[in-house]
Order: C-alpha cells, then sequence, then structure tokens
C-alpha cells in the first residue's frame, strides 16, 4: 500500500493541484501533495483551473505551488506526473525516484494528460475530465473504490 502520494506537473499550479486534491478526496487516509518541475513557487491555483474545479465542487483553496526536489521526492511512496516528459525531469532531480514515479493517467486510455495554461476555459475543462477519470482509476487500482 501507498502512504503517501506526490502529483507533479511543470508550473503546480493547474494540473497537480487538482489531482492532488481529488486524490485526497478519494484516498483520505494517504498523504497527499503536490509540486512541479519549474513550479511557481508560493503561488495559488491558477484562476480558470480554481473556476472550473469549483465548478465540480472541489476547492483549490490554499494551495501554494512548490518547486520539486530530490528531498521533497524521497518522501513520498509514489509520484505520479501529468507527462512522460516529467519522468525524465523527475529523474534527473531524483534519480533514485524513478522506480516510483509513474503516469497519472497510467490506467486510463489516455496516457498524458496535456498542460491547459494559458490555454481556454474549455482546455481546462477537458484536463479536469482527464484528472477526474484518472484520480477514480488509481483510487480503484489502490483498493478504495
Amino acid at each position: 500500500m501507498f502512504n503517501s502520494i506526490l502529483v507533479v506537473c511543470t508550473g503546480n499550479i493547474c494540473r497537480s493541484p487538482i489531482g492532488e486534491r481529488l486524490l485526497r478526496q478519494a484516498l483520505p487516509a494517504v498523504k497527499i501533495d503536490s509540486a512541479g518541475t519549474g513550479a511557481l513557487k508560493g503561488h495559488a491555483a491558477d484562476a480558470t483551473a480554481c473556476s472550473v474545479a469549483e465548478a465540480h465542487g472541489l476547492s483549490l483553496d490554499g494551495h501554494q505551488g512548490q518547486q520539486l526536489t530530490r528531498q521533497l521526492a524521497q518522501q513520498y511512496d509514489l509520484i505520479l506526473v501529468m507527462e512522460k516528459h516529467h519522468q525524465e525531469e523527475v529523474s534527473t532531480i531524483a534519480p533514485e525516484a524513478r522506480g516510483k514515479t509513474m503516469l497519472f493517467a497510467h490506467w486510463i486510455n489516455t496516457k498524458q494528460i496535456p498542460d491547459p495554461y494559458r490555454k481556454s476555459e474549455e482546455a481546462f475543462e477537458h484536463v479536469y475530465q482527464l484528472i477526474e477519470q484518472a484520480a477514480q482509476a488509481w483510487a480503484t487500482k489502490l483498493g478504495t473504490k
């Protein structure tokens, strides 16, 4: 069983905060946080990400972007990334984390979740749907649903 999961994207203000909050709902007994490979440190979640999440009953309030570091990666049992290139970036930052890094969308048809940053609300909505499907799939695979 995984006791801790880190969700990783690029800036840690769009995709990974949504993934983090959805997994926290689905897996309340698991420590779940998020980070970015090129994080906007200290920034709140993107305004469009917040509004799309709120429309689905999910709050991103209180989120602050944080940078993925080797020390941070070492604290988690599983690291879930949004795109394949994030796996390589995690491996560069924390080589020992490679074996515990998987795609967030591993269990759904699309394997990568595209970055909606500075795109339309429709793009954010599409990405939200993918993240929600993937989070539900992880919850099922980890035995809670």
